[in-house]
Order: C-alpha cells, then structure tokens, then sequence
C-alpha cells in the first residue's frame, strides 16, 4: 500500500492557495512521515473572482473584482537522527491578503495587503505500538498596509480624508504539539496537530490626507488551530484520506488606531472538512480526487476579505521515477454570500488554483 499514498501528494499540490481565512497555506505535517531524507519544493497560483455590489450608503453598484491573483511557496526537508528520532524544516508562506476595488465605485482604492513568511522546526519521536509524537517552534514574519478612502473614513466618524497605514515586518514566536498513530501494512494514519496562536506588535506608520501622524502601535494575533488528518487503505492501489480543521478566527483582528476601529475583524471561526480517494495506476503514475467544505468566518465579516462558504473539488496527479516524485493538480472554489461590515454584498464567486511540487528522496 505504500506506494499508492503518493495519489495523496497530488491532492493537496494546490492545496496552499484555497485555504480558509486568510491562510494561504495550512502547514500540513505529511513531510514528518517520510521515509529517510527527503526534500520538496513547490508553489501554488490562485485566481480569485470577487465581485458584488455597495450598500445604498455608498450609491450602490457593482464593486468590481476587487482580489488580485497570488502565488505562494514552499520549501521542505526532512531527516532521520536515529531510528527513533527525526526532524523537518519548513519555510512557507502561511497568511496572506491582496485586495484593491477598482475604479467606478465610492469604495475606489479600497486596499488591504497582508505578507508573511514562516520557518518551522519540528521534531518526532517514534514510540511502541505505531505511535509517535512531535513537537516544534515557528518563527512567523508579518507585515501589512491597507488604503481606506475618504467616503469610508467618514463613515467610521474619521475626518473627510484618505487614511493610509503600513506596518512594519515583525517577527513573532509560536509553537506545534501533535500526536499521530500508523499501521503500514494498510497505510493507515491519523495525525492530530496543535498550532499556537502567534502574538504580533506591530509599529504603524498613518496618515490623513497624505499628513503623516506620529508613529503608532498595535497588536494582531495570528490564531491557533487543530487540525486531525486521516488516511487508509481500502482496496487494492486505493486509499481513502481527508482532514477536519478548526481555526480560532475570532481570535484575529486588524485595528485602525488612528480611526478606533477595525479593518479586518471575523464574528466566527472556521471548520474545513475534506475527504478524499487516491488510486494508483501503474508504478509511475497515481491519482486522486478530493471534496471539501468550509463553514466561513460568519457575517458581518471584513471588506478586505468577504468570503462566505466554500465548497471545493480538487484534481491531483503524480509522477515517481526513481527517488523523484512531481505531483500537480488543480482546485475549484464556489464561495457563498457574504455582506461586509459597510453593508455591500457578495455572491456566486468562485476561486481557480493549481500548484506544482517536487520531491526527493536520497
């Protein structure tokens, strides 16, 4: 059964890009699990479609598509210390944010950006029985700016003034615990992680109008979440695999300081449930299909992010020869209604992604 669970690889290349939140990527901790050495390498595009429509506050009409296309990367490794004892390496890109509304509407140059980048280190210990347990550290850095003009600045209670605000790059701790259980002779494995919340302070630079306010500070917490997936055979060169996510989305929140309000803020967490089948066809080439569905932050949620509900299809391929394994697929995201806290309205959107990655063994 061991070989087939490369049809598992394939279903989550373009995973990075459609996650929930603003997460672009999960952190998966399938790379523990590896056999020996191995490095991987790979990337993610989405293509997001947006649009919806302006409360009468703000004279109605269409906003535009307001999300810019993305690409996301990772980079891996994984290596044994002992029979018992093993280590991964992780550098990703794991929140993210690229929104303007276009010209045509009073919400114009509405504009949020988000950036980070992670480093994580993790350790496992094989215990009796098919069990192990794992723990490590990531050092996450963040920055962000976002554009809010006048019309919306006075309607926070601002003066009739464009607001502009960045950040700088802060750099914050967190911390992983997980437990997993394996039977081989049936690739079987269930994997239960903890990710920590990370504490940021951020230092903003603000103006009105183009005049510069003395320099300001706040705080933003990216949030933790739990995260259990699962795997199994089920028939000859087939297996089953899926995950069930929780993200404590309440927990995160973007302020202005200048205006007293929030800019990004989410009234609900978030559950992603995902279930999948892989096949293998031949020693080189396997294959899978997976289905998911993420409940969303809730409504009212931010101007900078109004996603409702997802519901996703994912395609995945991959390839083996030798100690290399190249494995790509694509995604499909219909997204729900949402309504911001402005009042405008989004419906009938949708994501594409597609991501590439390559692994080897040595």
């Amino acid at each position: 059964m061991r070989n087939v669970t490369l049809a598992f690889l394939a279903s989550v290349a373009a995973g990075p890009a459609l996650a929930g939140g603003v997460e672009r990527s999960t952190q998966p901790m399938s790379i523990l699990f590896e056999d020996g050495r191995y490095l991987e390498a790979g990337g993610s595009f989405a293509r997001p479609k947006l649009t919806g429509n302006l409360s009468a506050t703000f004279g109605g009409g269409p906003t535009g598509n307001i999300a810019n296309s993305f690409f996301t990367g990772a980079i891996g490794y994984k290596a044994d210390i002992n029979d018992k004892l093993s280590y991964a390496i992780i550098l990703d890109q794991p929140i993210g944010a690229d929104v303007v509304y276009p010209a045509g509407s009073a919400l114009a140059t509405l504009s949020g950006e988000i950036k980070s980048t992670a480093l994580t280190g993790v350790m496992r210990y094989k215990l009796n029985g098919g069990f192990s347990a794992y723990a490590g550290l990531r050092s996450v850095w963040t920055s962000g700016a976002v554009s809010i003009p006048a019309p919306v600045v006075s309607a926070l209670g601002g003066p009739a003034a464009e607001y502009v605000m960045t950040s700088n790059t802060d750099q914050a701790f967190g911390y992983l615990v997980g437990a997993a259980y394996e039977k081989p002779e049936i690739a079987l494995r269930v994997a239960l992680t903890y990710q920590s919340e990370i504490k940021h302070s951020f230092t903003a630079q603000e103006s009105f109008g183009g005049a510069p306010l003395p320099a300001s500070s706040f705080n933003t917490t990216i949030p933790d979440s739990l995260t259990l997936d699962f795997r199994s055979g089920v028939a000859q060169d087939t297996l089953v695999f899926g995950s069930v996510r929780w993200v404590n989305w309440k927990d995160f929140v973007i302020p202005a300081p200048a205006l007293g309000a929030n800019i990004v803020s989410y009234p609900e967490n978030s559950m992603t449930y995902t279930l999948g089948v892989g096949r293998k066809f031949n020693e080189n080439w396997s294959g899978s299909l997976s289905l998911s569905h993420d409940t969303g932050t809730g409504n009212p949620t931010s101007n900078l992010g109004p996603i409702g509900e997802r519901n996703t299809i994912g395609l995945g391929v991959s390839y083996t020869r030798d100690a290399m394994t190249v494995s790509a697929g694509v995604q499909y995201s219909r997204i729900g209604s949402a309504v911001t806290t402005l009042g405008s309205t989004f419906d009938d959107n949708s994501i594409i992604g597609a991501g590439l990655r390559v692994g080897f063994r040595f």
